[in-house]
């Protein structure tokens, strides 16, 4: 699975004592002993000592060695490819990403508990798909959520949604030439959207030798203006996860013509499908996008990859069931006094919110206070859920920001 540091696995059970106290029952000593005998020693032992050293790793956590040992040669080297990025950063929340389209279903013993675990449900609970706004709790009357309606003024609305194609496989287990082929395969969706005068636009491709290839000014250019993503090397984890290898093939960006709908190529999943517009009716991006959605499903030879229980697959399983992010830029000066957003994540977690910076997460704030909102579900949840729940977040949110604004006049 790609490890490549000094083994330590013969000393394994020596070293778990003195590594954080570990005990085991007899039955676990001899399945740990079992796992060690074999040619995935290495890993398994690291993940052991992960478990206990670094327990916030969800990964390690719900690494079960006797489902391990469970699985046939094949299955233990798929599960040991999902587990590499929590291996090789031992530090990681979550630590583990799909590999397979089928891989949530195919490891569901393991997956189950993760995925419970980070989202906060039942390990049996099953997510259901539904961008429908009617009976959605909290919908304002007549389904209009009119952001003007609240007091607010025009803002940087976006929703995206991540998919991945269902013949191919997952980003961190495609090779170069999958990569390339994925992207091929998409121009000729492309090709569709394009002939349509309500889409438009063209595509923007980073594959040297592609007919759409655009030369480093250009593909900088459409990075500030926050159009293209950028070489994901940097982040340890997508790079461990082979996520981010093969740069720059099978990478690229369709951009509408009016720059407001956009469909990135080859990041963290095949595609991240966005929408954005400057306003106040949330429903405008949302209804957009979906309609769009549509149109690409209905594109002969597209099919997006579904898991029965789980919903949209997405490589990391914190995006998993809807892969969606409603979000919005709203200026936030007086809880964000001093330059910092501690105080307005302290505000929105109760309305499970999330904050990040203009451009991103780990990136800073407007120096106007202006953050990145959007709320933090994403699993057993519906779409129309998601936006109803920003919609309803932002009220909270815009009183908080009045009453931290009361109190700084005292």
């Amino acid at each position: 699975v790609g490890l490549s540091r000094p083994s330590f696995s013969k000393s394994f059970m020596g070293n778990a004592a003195s590594k954080g106290g570990m005990s085991f029952t007899k039955k676990e000593t001899d399945e740990i002993k079992e796992a060690l005998q074999g040619p995935y020693a290495e890993a398994v032992s690291r993940i052991l000592l992960i478990k206990k050293v670094f327990p916030d790793n969800r990964m390690a956590k719900h690494f079960s060695v006797a489902y391990f040992n469970s699985l046939d040669d094949a299955g233990k080297k798929g599960l040991l490819k999902v587990c590499r990025s929590g291996i090789e950063n031992p530090d990681s929340g979550m630590g583990c990403y799909a590999m397979q389209p089928k891989d949530y279903d195919f490891y569901k013993p393991f997956f189950s508990l993760v995925l419970s675990d980070y989202h906060k449900v039942p390990s049996d609970k099953k997510h259901v798909n539904n961008w429908s706004l009617e009976g959605v709790p909290g919908l304002p009357e007549g389904g209009k959520l009119d952001l003007g309606a609240l007091g607010l003024p025009a803002l940087s609305m976006r929703v995206r949604v991540g998919r991945n194609l269902a013949d191919f496989p997952l980003p961190g287990a495609m090779t170069k030439d999958d990569r390339v082929n994925m992207e091929q395969k998409m121009c000729q969706a492309f090709e569709q959207l394009i002939a349509l005068p309500e889409y438009g636009g063209g595509y923007n491709s980073l594959t040297p030798g592609h007919a759409n290839f655009i030369n480093d000014e250009q593909y900088n250019t459409l990075v500030k203006e926050h159009i293209m993503f950028k070489d994901m090397a940097a982040d340890h984890y997508l790079s461990t996860a082979g996520i981010a290898a093969d740069w720059p093939f099978g990478r690229g960006c369709y951009v509408s013509g009016d720059k407001s709908f956009i469909i990135w190529v080859g990041e963290e999943d095949h595609l991240r499908i966005m929408c954005m517009k400057k306003g106040t009716i949330l429903n405008e991006v949302f209804d957009r996008l979906n309609t769009a959605l549509g149109v690409i499903e209905k594109i002969p030879g597209l099919s997006f990859a579904m898991s029965p229980d789980y919903g949209v697959v997405t490589s990391c399983p914190t995006n998993l069931g809807t892969g969606m992010r409603a979000s919005v830029h709203i200026p936030l000066p007086n809880l964000t006094k001093g330059g910092s957003d501690a105080k307005a994540k302290a505000v929105c977690k109760p309305y499970s919110l999330s904050v990040r910076g203009l451009g991103g997460e780990h990136t800073p704030i407007g120096e106007d206070g202006t953050c990145d909102i959007s709320p933090s579900n994403r699993f057993c949840i519906t779409e129309a859920e998601i936006i109803t729940k920003l919609y309803n977040g932002l009220k909270s949110l815009k009183a908080e920001e009045e009453k931290a604004a009361t109190a700084g006049k005292k």
